[in-house]
């Protein structure tokens, strides 16, 4: 009887500890083959005491909550997004604070959507990115939010030498500035065109502009007009639910599509073992601009042998040279943890450039 009982909570025990170890395994895996999360922040203008512009009858914070929350509930669906509302409701929020919620959030893209108004006929959808004259203010938030440095522990050792008020550094700051605006023409090309050639509405094409909300984010920052308002035949297509479903899925696939293309640059993890190939090199992109910068570790927040590559009137500012993509992996995350958010992998073959997963394919 003894030995029956013993048994018996062996087996349990040995019950109890293989599915331990499955539930391991399991969780082992998840974090393995888990995608990065790209963060997006949806901003709906305007809300409660502040209804926009009234055109036609409609109110601007309406139409705008109303596709805002389109965009968000089809960006959900997918596992490697997070979607993030200013507001998700009718109430007002200070144009200092949305740009803050996506600052905090550390966000990949932030979306703003608005109606516009005129006084004439006009009609059309346009996409609009910070102009010149914001990137100053823009500048100041980023530096603000660098200053975070200082608070952690061991940052003298850490970052050698960074200062986010020195000149050089500021510098080093802009340079990322400018490869938001890269990032941030190239999402609204991306919602422009399926505004025109998909839902073929009037094209304003993408413009530069000084818009406060867009002075207030660090990040690749977008303002859309779906249209006017203050046209009768626009206001009333846009205030339809097919009109608003029309317009957030567009603005909806413009950013998965923009979301894949940042995949092409991160490939995923799916090479356990490679061979060492002389001929292939990875390095890790973390800046680009027009600014010459000199190569110096208090530029790239301690970063040592940071390459500069001159194309065109542009600088490309290079991390890390290695064959081993397990490697670069580990030297991408290093640079990530400093602050680089937008750093990603580039491939080279004999000196030209190549992508990636070609280059993975190859070895």
């Amino acid at each position: 009887m003894r030995f029956q009982q013993t048994h018996k909570i062996n087996t349990k025990t040995k019950t109890f500890f293989v599915f331990l170890c499955i539930f391991l395994f399991l969780a082992q895996s998840s974090n393995v083959f888990s995608q990065k999360k790209y963060v997006i922040v949806i901003d709906a203008g305007h809300g409660g005491k502040d209804p926009g512009n009234l055109g036609s009858g409609y109110k601007e914070k309406n139409i705008a909550l109303k596709v805002a929350l389109i965009v968000g509930k089809k960006l959900a669906k997918k596992k490697d997004i997070k979607v993030i509302y200013t507001r998700s409701k009718d109430v007002f929020i200070d144009l200092w604070k949305r740009g803050d919620v996506a600052n905090h959030a550390k966000a990949d893209l932030f979306v703003s959507i608005h109606c516009d108004s005129h006084t004439s006929n006009a009609h059309g959808a346009g996409t609009f990115v910070l102009g010149l004259r914001g990137n100053k203010k823009n500048l100041e938030i980023a530096k603000r939010e660098n200053a975070v440095i200082l608070l952690e522990d061991n940052y003298k050792e850490r970052y050698k030498g960074f200062d986010p008020n020195s000149a050089e550094s500021v510098i080093g700051l802009s340079l990322l500035q400018e490869e938001n605006l890269d990032k941030s023409l190239a999402i609204a090309s991306l919602i422009q065109n399926n505004f025109a050639l998909k839902l073929k509405r009037e094209d304003r094409k993408v413009k530069q502009d000084n818009f406060q909300v867009l002075r207030e984010t660090i990040m690749p920052s977008v303002l859309v007009e779906l249209g006017f308002l203050t046209n009768k035949k626009e206001g009333k297509y846009l205030n339809s639910k097919k009109g608003q479903e029309q317009m957030g899925n567009s603005i909806a696939d413009a950013i998965q599509n923009y979301i894949s293309n940042l995949k092409l640059n991160t490939v995923i993890d799916v090479v356990t073992q490679q061979k060492m190939v002389d001929d292939i090199e990875y390095k890790i992109q973390i800046a680009s601009g027009k600014n010459k910068l000199a190569t110096k570790s208090y530029n790239f927040k301690g970063l040592q042998d940071v390459e500069r590559v001159q194309v065109s009137s542009f600088y490309k500012y290079y991390y890390g040279n290695t064959s081993n993509y397990k490697e670069v992996k580990k030297s991408l995350e290093e640079v990530k943890r400093k602050g680089y958010k937008t750093a990603f992998i580039v491939a080279f073959k004999n000196g030209e450039k190549i992508s990636v997963s070609d280059a993975v394919k190859m070895q």
